[in-house]
């Protein structure tokens, strides 16, 4: 029973993919909306019947399907892996995607490709799950490279705007760029143990007395420039924000519970790997630290509602990688919840003003919205408020968990998170007083059209904000029911619990005045003083540095782009010329010779008896000359 059910969890949404490749068009949109949801709804409720057994039971369902590749005494298996660590990502995945494709059936409504939408986003859910509940890195990596396909695909939906496409090629560059990485670590993996299988892998390390440090540094380091890819951090960070282009639930599903969080679902799956190399978890931690706070920094000065929350998201997303690196994995786990509430909410809140204003995307010429729009508003308060570490909203919990360990591995570390932690609290009610309070700066057309979203907009906001609000309960510090659930997978969690001391309750006053302090700062300047951002000609000095984003785009396209377009365009010019005209000639030569050879055929009776007494004469002189 088990393996049907795990394989209805798995295909049910690679089923409403091919209903609306082929048959979407005709069932008409409503029905291809409600068939893209319904089947990631089906794999939603198969995850809580498998995470209820497992919770009971604390045994993982191991699934073998077929063998597929055998060479040697290499073997590899299409298995899945159901444990308590595939089961968490799979609940906010599936729960999550379900909330995002019910919100997709308004917003998309009005677009004459929803059908291709809905399949897309099927497609996507479909390679997620693979991913989550692969049982070895071959089978994890299908749903990888699957995942990096569909977000091109849904990155550039709109693919009559070039820019759209642009971005859409970036972010599959990119990855691809963290998935040789990835291959790399795969392969160094197999040939040291003969085997990619997580739970072989991890019995074989821990029983191995002779481990090749060197090797196992190297697969590690490959390993985390994959994570590196997929989960945007230094320096493969910058196909995130241009990942806007997509619509907002795309930008939902991305940034919040699914693609973005590979990469720490795989480094916290191979936690007994990246345990045994701590140079390579500094490497992790420094790396996350600096992502959160550039890209906290660039956060601050973008106007564009949805490029500030595409930065939180890679702020956050350093964070979440500072915790892995400092081997608090259940931390950076736990945010990841919190986050995927959070940030769901903000991206599907921030569609709904969007859709409000009917486009229009720049926080300059909103304004004045807390009226007309009071559950949009108050659902991204909330979430805004989580963001922002404010006590006993979700995101204090376990942002406040992250500054701890970093504290208790690195002061300077603790430092750059809890600054960039302030500049999130900053930059998220800025985003708020900006688009929700004093006037409205827009056109009167889109004024007199202001109004709250429909009910399939509202009510997965309300749902995300509930969770935003109370998601932080899963892990209080000394009760922790995430730890006690996780510590089959992290069995280190029994001696990580933290529990309230004196230096844990000054740093979170310290984290909770930090954050209350950036909110002050944003009311004081955008809603106080009503100061709206300048044009973008108007931004000089450092501020035009961080709305350029430090120009790493362009240095980017000097150091990389240009000089490989230059390469091809020497091998198409002269390479390419070369090589066809050397193909060419030969060509010509063969014409030639046969030109003439062709003239010998020609019929003439004379010609070939000529011919045959030249050859006679000549068989019979080598016959006198041979003696």
């Amino acid at each position: 029973m088990d393996t049907n059910l795990a394989l209805v969890l798995l295909l049910t949404p690679l089923l409403g993919f091919l209903i609306n490749v082929f048959f979407g068009k005709q069932l008409g949109k409503s029905v291809s909306g409600t068939i893209g949801t319904f089947t990631v709804a089906i794999s939603f409720v198969v995850s809580i019947y498998f995470f209820l057994q497992i919770n009971q039971t604390k045994q993982p369902v191991t699934i073998h399907i077929f063998d597929w590749i055998t060479i040697s005494n290499f073997n590899v298996g299409f298995g899945l892996l159901l444990d308590q660590l595939s089961i968490l990502w799979l609940l906010f995945v599936t729960g999550i995607g379900s909330l995002i494709h019910l919100y997709s059936i308004s917003y998309m409504h009005d677009d004459e490709n929803m059908h291709k939408f809905f399949a897309y986003l099927n497609l996507f859910v479909f390679f997620m799950i693979t991913l989550v509940i692969g049982s070895n890195l071959l089978v994890m990596f299908i749903g990888w490279e699957g995942v990096g396909l569909c977000s091109y695909l849904l990155i550039g939906f709109w693919h009559k705007n070039q820019e759209y496409n642009d971005a859409a090629k970036k972010a599959f560059i990119m990855n691809r760029i963290g998935d040789l990485g990835l291959l790399i670590g795969i392969f160094i993996l197999g040939v040291l143990f003969s085997t990619v299988d997580f739970t072989t892998l991890k019995t074989s390390i821990e029983t191995t007395t002779t481990i090749n440090s060197y090797w196992i540094g190297t697969a590690a380091f490959a390993l985390f420039i994959g994570a590196c890819g997929k989960s945007a951090q230094i320096p493969l960070y910058t196909w995130l924000p241009d990942a806007m282009a997509g619509p907002t639930p795309v930008s939902a599903l991305i940034h919040a519970a699914t693609m973005v969080t590979a990469g720490i679902f795989m480094v916290s799956r191979l936690n007994f790997l990246f345990d045994l190399v701590p140079n390579i978890q500094n490497i992790i931690a420094v790396v996350g630290a600096i992502t959160a706070l550039v890209a906290a920094t660039i956060g601050l000065v973008q106007n564009d509602i949805k490029k500030v929350l595409a930065y939180s998201t890679v702020s956050q997303l350093g964070l979440m990688f500072l915790a892995l690196g400092v081997g608090a994995y259940e931390v950076a786990i736990f945010h990841v919840i919190t986050h995927a509430f959070f940030k769901a909410c903000l991206f599907l809140g921030s569609g709904s003003v969007i859709h409000a204003l009917h486009g229009e995307q720049d926080m300059r010429k909103m304004g004045g919205l807390k009226k007309v729009m009071p559950i949009t508003y108050l659902t991204m308060l909330v979430s805004s408020l989580a963001i922002s570490g404010v006590p006993l909203f979700s995101g204090f919990f376990s942002k406040d968990e992250i500054l701890l360990v970093a504290f208790e591995h690195s002061i300077p570390l603790w430092i750059i998170a809890s600054i960039a932690s302030i500049m999130t609290a900053f930059y998220m009610f800025r985003l708020m007083f900006l688009t929700f309070f004093n006037t409205f700066r827009g056109t009167e057309e889109q004024k007199h059209h202001l109004h709250e979203s429909p009910s399939l907009i509202t009510f997965p906001l309300i749902v995300l904000a509930i969770l935003a609000t109370f998601g932080g309960l899963i892990s209080l510090p000394g009760h922790s029911w995430l730890n006690d659930y996780l510590t089959p997978v992290l069995p280190k969690l029994a001696a990580a619990e933290h529990h309230l001391d004196t230096t844990a309750y000054i740093l979170m006053t310290i984290a909770v005045i930090g954050g209350i302090v950036g909110i002050v700062l944003a009311y004081v300047k955008y809603n106080k003083r009503n100061t709206v951002p300048v044009s973008d000609e108007a931004i000089i000095g450092f501020s035009k540095v961080l709305y350029n984003k430090y120009y790493v785009d362009e240095a980017y396209t000097v150091l990389f782009v240009n000089p490989i377009n230059a390469l091809s365009r020497f091998f198409r010019d002269y390479i390419e010329t070369f090589i066809s005209s050397l193909i060419f000639g030969l060509g010509k030569v063969t014409i030639a010779l046969s030109a003439q050879g062709r003239k010998v055929h020609n019929g003439s009776i004379g010609l070939y008896l000529f011919v045959f007494v030249i050859g006679i004469c000549a068989i019979i002189s080598y016959l006198f000359l041979a003696q």
